[in-house]
């Protein structure tokens, strides 16, 4: 494996109330050297949830995003609270989002959406033995809860509703260790 470049320096280039930006000049191991920019993590990062109904569905949401302006069925998502383990913060996340909480969660990888600028990751939990349960969430209107058939992945994933990297990745990981289990 080869040896990280060495950071000769550091400094914030921009910052927002919810990302910071940070310039890097790197010296790599055959003495280049280069700048790099990027996006910096912040808080105790973030779970995305793959829940599983009794039936075999899975369990998605409609909701807002900005970053398109437009509506989107995804996975539920949010940030894991200061002190919180992920597996907590999961099944938080799913009675806000979703009116469920989870008898069983099971970790099943750590991504990151673009890992040549962002230092932002994202824990993927599966989530089985779905039972009602609600908690008050944060956000702007209610989110609107949308069980989909798991079966035929291509065709969910196919949608084009359905648009967001991480909740593609997440399903068909997922998919494929639900198979491996049995």
């Amino acid at each position: 494996m080869p040896r990280k470049p060495e950071i000769l320096k550091r400094h914030t280039v921009a910052r927002s109330r919810l990302f910071r930006a940070d310039e890097l000049l790197l010296r790599f191991s055959n003495g280049e050297e280069r700048v790099y920019e990027k996006l910096c993590a912040g808080g105790p990062g973030a779970v995305l949830m793959v829940p599983i109904m009794d039936d075999g569905k899975v369990v998605m949401i409609r909701e807002y995003a900005a970053g398109i302006h437009d509506y989107h069925l995804a996975l539920p998502k949010g940030a894991v609270d200061k002190g919180e383990e992920p597996l907590e913060a999961a099944n938080r996340e799913l009675k806000e989002e979703i009116g469920y909480g989870a008898r069983e969660l099971h970790f099943l990888k750590r991504m990151h959406l673009s890992p040549a600028y962002m230092e932002h990751g994202i824990n993927v939990i599966l989530a089985r033995g779905l039972y009602p349960e609600r908690l008050e969430g944060d956000e702007p209107e209610p989110i609107e809860v949308v069980p989909m058939a798991f079966d035929d992945l291509l065709s969910l994933v196919g949608m084009d509703e359905v648009c967001e990297g991480r909740s593609i990745a997440a399903l068909f990981y997922a998919k494929a260790w639900l198979d491996k289990q049995g």
